[in-house]
C-alpha cells in the first residue's frame, strides 16, 4: 500500500521529502479514516491549495496539519449523516463557561424532550461561528489579546500651538459610564456640523491596466515641463538649457534625477534626465560634491546651476528642489471637478465658524492579526461618540489582504460583505447616533481586498441611501475642503518609500534637521502625491489614468500620510531661495491596529492656521 501510495502522489506531481516517514504516516491516515490512496492523494491537493503551498514538495512537517484537515473533512462527513448531531460552537462552550443565566436554558443537553428545540436553537437562529466571529459580523464574548489590554486611549503624544484661553476642551476619561453622560449633554448642545466640498480627480470608472511605455513617458515629461514653467516665471531663474552640451559657462538645467542603474542610488550613480524639449531626453551624469548639503531621491525633479566642461558630466553648484506656490492655485482647480456633499439645508442653529475643524483620523487595519472582529474600530467609534468631532477620516485598508486569514482564503465570507457587514454598518449606526452633525469620510487603499487594485484609486462605491450626505468616500490620493480647510490623503505609504531610496547630505555648520520633515517637504516640493519614479514594488502605478489624480494642486492645510512609520505631526514650513511656501501640517496617524493589539490614531483640533492646532495621538 506504501508503494502506491507513492504513486499516486507521483502521478499527481508531488515529491516526498523525508519519503519513508511520510508514507508510513500516510499508511496510518488510510488505515484510521478508511481511505484509499487516490482518496489519500485528493485530500492531500485540497490541503494544498487552501494552504497556497508554494512548491509540489510533501514535506514531513506538513504531516500534523494534514491530519487536521483529515479530520475536520471525516467531522463535516459525519455530520452531514447524521442530521440530528449538535455541532458545539464556541458560544455554546462560552455560555457553560461563563455560566450565562440567560441562555443556560438554551444550552445543549442530554434531556430527551428537549432534543429537536436545541437543534433548532443551534441551527436556525445562531449565526455560524469562525474565528470568534459570526456570519452575521457580530463578534462573540471570545476573550482576545487586544480586549485583554490594560492602556486604553492613552495620549501618547501630544502637539499644541493654540493660545492657553483655547485649551479648554480636556482629555476624557474613559469609564464605561461618561457615554451614558455624554448621551445627555450631546442631546442638549449638538456639535456643529462643518461643511464639505471634494476635489474629484477623474479616476472613477475608468478602466485600468491599459498604460503604455508612451503613458510613462509623457507624465515624466509633463511633471518637467511644469517644473520648469514655474520656475522661469518666478523671474529667479533663467530659461533652461541643454544640460549635455559641453560649455564652459554656468547653465541652469531643469530634469529628473535618476540612476544609471537597477541599484540603490548613491553619490556616483546619480543621472540627471532633462525634458524632450531641450536634451531630446538624454541623461547626463550629475556630480554633487561641491553642494554643501542635498537630499535627491528617484523621480525628484530639480533645477541644477552649474557647468559641463566635458559634455559627459554636469557638475552642480546649485540644487533647487521646490517650485514656487502660487496664490492662484485655488482659483485654477476647475470648478467642475470639486464636489460639494453638502447641499442639504444645515441644522437650525448650527453655524460652524470657517477655518475651524476637529478631526479624528485613524488608518487601517482596523482589525488585529488573530481575529476578524474589528475590535479596534469598534473602540475607535466608542472614543468618537464622547469626543464627537465633526468629521472622522478612516483611511484604508479596512479589508487588509495582508491578514493572515485573508491571506490564507480562510474566510468563509466575500470581501464585499466583510465590508458591508464589518465597516459599513458600524459607520452608519455611528452616525445615526450621532445625528445628522456626524461625518465620515473613507479613503481607500490598496491594500483593500474588495477595492481596485490600481494607483491612483477610485473612491470607494458605497451606497447608504439617506445617510450618503453624511457618509462619503475620496479617491486616492485626494483632496476635499472641510470648513474651507484643505486636506490632502494619501494611503500608499510614500513617506517610507522615499525613506528607503533618498540619499542626502547635512551641512557640518548648518542646524540639525529633522528628517521625517524633510522627507514629508519632498511631498509639497514636489507638487506630487507620489513623486518617487520608478515607483516600489508593491504599488501599481498605472499612468493611463488621470495623470491630474497624483498632483498636488494646491498646497494644503493639513497632509494626511498614514505610514508604518512612528506616527508625527510635524508642520512644514520650508524656504527656498526666496520662494516662501505656505505652512503645512503633515499628520502620520499610525495605524490603528498592529499585530495582536491595539495601534494608534490622531485626534485634531484646527483653529485657522498652523500657528493654532492641537494634535493628539493616542493609543487605541
Amino acid at each position: 500500500m506504501e508503494e502506491e501510495i507513492k504513486s499516486e502522489f507521483t502521478n499527481s506531481g508531488f515529491v516526498l521529502q523525508e519519503e519513508q516517514q511520510i508514507l508510513n504516516k500516510c499508511l496510518t491516515f488510510c488505515i484510521n479514516y478508511n481511505l484509499s490512496p487516490s482518496d489519500l492523494v485528493s485530500n492531500w491537493e485540497a490541503y494544498y491549495l487552501n494552504r497556497l503551498l508554494n512548491e509540489p514538495i510533501v514535506q514531513n512537517a506538513e504531516m500534523d496539519g494534514f491530519l487536521l484537515h483529515l479530520q475536520n473533512a471525516k467531522k463535516e462527513d459525519v455530520l452531514k449523516e447524521e442530521t440530528g448531531l449538535h455541532s458545539y460552537s464556541i458560544r455554546d462552550v462560552e455560555m457553560i463557561l461563563n455560566n450565562d443565566d440567560e441562555t443556560k436554558d438554551n444550552t445543549p443537553g442530554t434531556p430527551a424532550g428537549h432534543h429537536q428545540d436545541i437543534y433548532s436553537i443551534a441551527h436556525d437562529t445562531t449565526p455560524l461561528t469562525y474565528g470568534g466571529i459570526s456570519s452575521y459580523g457580530q463578534p462573540s464574548t471570545l476573550v482576545t489579546p487586544f480586549s485583554k489590554r490594560i492602556d486604553k486611549c492613552v495620549v501618547k503624544y501630544s502637539f499644541n500651538t493654540m493660545p492657553d484661553e483655547k485649551n479648554g476642551k480636556q482629555e476624557p476619561k474613559h469609564e464605561n459610564v461618561e457615554i451614558d453622560e455624554d448621551d445627555v449633554i450631546r442631546r442638549v448642545i449638538p456639535p456643529n456640523r462643518c461643511s464639505m466640498l471634494i476635489h474629484e480627480s477623474g479616476t472613477s470608472g475608468c478602466r485600468f491596466m491599459y498604460d503604455r511605455t508612451e503613458d510613462k513617458i509623457n507624465a515624466m515629461e509633463n511633471r518637467i515641463r511644469k517644473h520648469t514653467r514655474a520656475l522661469v516665471a518666478s523671474g529667479l531663474y533663467e530659461e533652461p538649457t541643454d544640460p549635455t552640451i559641453a560649455s564652459q559657462r554656468s547653465i541652469f538645467a531643469v530634469g529628473m534625477i535618476c540612476c544609471d542603474g537597477e541599484g540603490r542610488l548613491n553619490e556616483k550613480s546619480i543621472m540627471l534626465q532633462s525634458s524632450a524639449e531641450y536634451s531630446g531626453g538624454e541623461c547626463v551624469r550629475l556630480d554633487l560634491q561641491r553642494l554643501s548639503h542635498f537630499s535627491v531621491f528617484p523621480g525628484q525633479v530639480v533645477g541644477i546651476e552649474g557647468h559641463n566642461p566635458s559634455g559627459h558630466c554636469l557638475v552642480a553648484s546649485k540644487l533647487v528642489d521646490s517650485i514656487p506656490t502660487s496664490g492662484a492655485d485655488d482659483e485654477d482647480l476647475n470648478s467642475a471637478k470639486r464636489q460639494a456633499i453638502d447641499k442639504e439645508n444645515r441644522p437650525t442653529g448650527l453655524v460652524c465658524k470657517q477655518r475651524e475643524l476637529s478631526m479624528i483620523i485613524a488608518a487601517g487595519p482596523f482589525t488585529t492579526t488573530d481575529n476578524l472582529l474589528f475590535e479596534p474600530l469598534v473602540e475607535l467609534l466608542a472614543y468618537a461618540k464622547r469626543r464627537q468631532p465633526q468629521l472622522l477620516v478612516l483611511l484604508g485598508p479596512f479589508v487588509d489582504t495582508e491578514h493572515p486569514d485573508i491571506k490564507k482564503g480562510t474566510v468563509d465570507r466575500t470581501f464585499d460583505d466583510m465590508f458591508h457587514f464589518d465597516i459599513m454598518r458600524k459607520l452608519e449606526d455611528y452616525v445615526e447616533c450621532m445625528g445628522p452633525s456626524a461625518r465620515v469620510l473613507l479613503v481607500p487603499s490598496i491594500r483593500d481586498a474588495n477595492h481596485d487594485y490600481v494607483f491612483p484609486q477610485p473612491a470607494f462605491d458605497i451606497n447608504v441611501g439617506d445617510l450618503k450626505s453624511q457618509i462619503a468616500s475620496l479617491t486616492n490620493p485626494g483632496i476635499f475642503e472641510a470648513n474651507e480647510v484643505k486636506v490632502g490623503c494619501c494611503t500608499a505609504d510614500i513617506i517610507k518609500q522615499i525613506s528607503g531610496e533618498e540619499i542626502s547630505r547635512t551641512a557640518a555648520d548648518g542646524k540639525p534637521i529633522d528628517r521625517i520633515s524633510r522627507l514629508a517637504n519632498h511631498i509639497i516640493n514636489q507638487r506630487s502625491f507620489y513623486p518617487l519614479y520608478p515607483p516600489a514594488e508593491s504599488v501599481p502605478l498605472d499612468f493611463s489614468l488621470a495623470p491630474e489624480a497624483l498632483q498636488l494642486s494646491l498646497v494644503p492645510d493639513v497632509l494626511i500620510l498614514p505610514s508604518d512609520i512612528k506616527y508625527f505631526v510635524k508642520v512644514l514650513n520650508g524656504e527656498s531661495e526666496g520662494i516662501n511656501h505656505m505652512k503645512c501640517i503633515a499628520v502620520n496617524p499610525g495605524r490603528l491596529s498592529k499585530g495582536e493589539g491595539g495601534g494608534t490614531f490622531l485626534e485634531l483640533d484646527f483653529n485657522g492656521g498652523s500657528d493654532k492646532i492641537k494634535a493628539s495621538i493616542v493609543g487605541i
